[in-house]
């Protein structure tokens, strides 16, 4: 299958540049495998089956890079498929299980954008959506009947080691697009997709707390540092002298807020055991999120629907030192587990009556967010769940050309 598929140069000519020109550069065809580009809740991304790929790992990194057109000085990848943000410079890979208690394997990919990084050391959670969708539609999960109106696969993400049970609605064989389901940040409506995220702690440090402590002082700000989904850490707007409502515009525009967070971020990876010293912190994990308690007056949480009536808290977070326009689903899933800890920065701001029983209502940049979280007896935390939407916008072959 690999030989068939994985198309390397085949052709080589010596063309010279102009009539006279004593240079000459080399021309090859184009590299082209199959693949798929979806839309995960927030985000979008290049899926790749992985019997497609080449079978050493390390041989990956200069297909996503040219694909997804990284790295770009300009910071808007317009020789590939990303996007210019954070959360449009991902792929996906998806492939036979591994584990036991799962259907598929799930690998994801983050890329720098004008850098050369091609990171493997965290999960996405809004492309955890798109996940099951691709493989029901690229017959890697076989459905059980000849016409089933729904799926429930189980993924496995190799980056965290943790299971996700993906259900969602499908038609003539393939995951549903069409629904009256909408999340805030993605126009209009679509199918309805459930994702149960199965024993989330401790994703890549084992830890629910991996300092140890409920509260940490990094740069003379309270941090709460919590791995569930992705390690993450939680400072207080109040702390950092802003308003919990910036948007990201305006956190980008701060003379000094963005170095300040990602000092305090990589102090937190070093303490969370994620790197030996602050440099070798990766730019994925751990996350770090604004968080504060919704007003009640304010003029823009009420054009916002994010007053104290509407949102149990208000959050800004930032994915790959950008601040994200909505919220990375596993930030969403720690912020659910956080105020459950008591005297932690999350806890701090959040009133004890939730807006709505079924968990945690997180207003974010574009909107606001339900995320539910289960504890069982002993008050250990056994799965949370978010819904969103995903949908397949293209399918075909993907062309990259080695310049190396």
């Amino acid at each position: 299958m690999f030989k068939q598929l994985y198309r390397l140069p085949c052709r080589s000519t010596l063309t010279p540049l102009a009539p006279g020109s004593r240079r000459y550069f080399q021309t090859k065809r184009q590299n082209s495998l199959p693949a798929a580009y979806y839309r995960g809740g927030t985000s979008r991304a290049v899926f790749f089956k992985q019997e497609d790929l080449p079978p050493n790992k390390e041989d990956w990194a200069p297909i996503f890079r040219s694909v997804i057109g990284s790295p770009d000085p300009n910071g808007r990848q317009l020789d590939g498929l990303g996007g210019g943000i954070s959360s449009l410079s991902k792929v996906c890979v998806v492939g036979a299980s591994t584990h036991d208690e799962a259907d598929v394997d799930y690998t994801f990919v983050s890329l720098g954008i004008k850098n050369t990084d091609v990171d493997y050391s965290s999960n996405c959670g809004n492309m955890s959506s798109a996940v099951g969708p691709f493989a029901v539609d690229a017959h890697l999960f076989p459905l059980q009947n000849p016409s089933p109106d729904s799926a429930s696969v189980r993924i496995h993400n190799t980056n965290t080691g943790k299971i996700i049970h993906s259900s969602f609605p499908v038609v003539d064989g393939e995951a549903t697009a069409s629904g009256d389901f909408a999340i805030d940040g993605v126009a209009g409506t679509a199918a309805r997709i459930k994702l149960d995220f199965i024993d989330p702690a401790g994703s890549v440090t084992g830890k629910l707390l991996p300092t140890g402590n409920v509260v940490d002082t990094f740069d003379a700000t309270k941090a709460t540092c919590i791995d569930v989904g992705n390690p993450c850490v939680f400072v207080q707007a109040l702390d950092l002298g802003v308003s919990g409502n910036l948007t990201p515009d305006e956190i980008t525009a701060h003379p000094d807020l963005l170095p300040r967070l990602d000092s305090i971020r990589r102090q937190a990876g070093v303490k969370m055991g994620i790197a030996d010293e602050t440099a070798a912190v990766p730019g994925s994990i751990p996350k770090i999120c604004i968080v504060a308690a919704p007003s009640t007056t304010d003029s823009r949480d009420i054009e916002r629907r994010q007053t104290s009536v509407d949102v149990d808290l208000l959050a800004r977070a930032l994915s790959v030192g950008q601040p994200h326009k909505a919220v990375p689903i596993t930030v969403a899933l720690a912020l659910a587990a956080a105020v459950h800890v008591p005297q932690s920065t999350v806890a701090g701001v959040v009133s004890e009556d939730p807006v709505d029983g079924a968990g945690l209502t997180i207003g974010h940049a574009s909107g606001n967010l339900l995320v539910g979280a289960n504890f069982d007896a002993d008050g250990a935390l056994t799965s949370a769940t978010v819904f969103r939407t995903a949908r397949r916008l293209f399918e075909g072959r993907i062309y990259w050309k080695n310049d190396n």
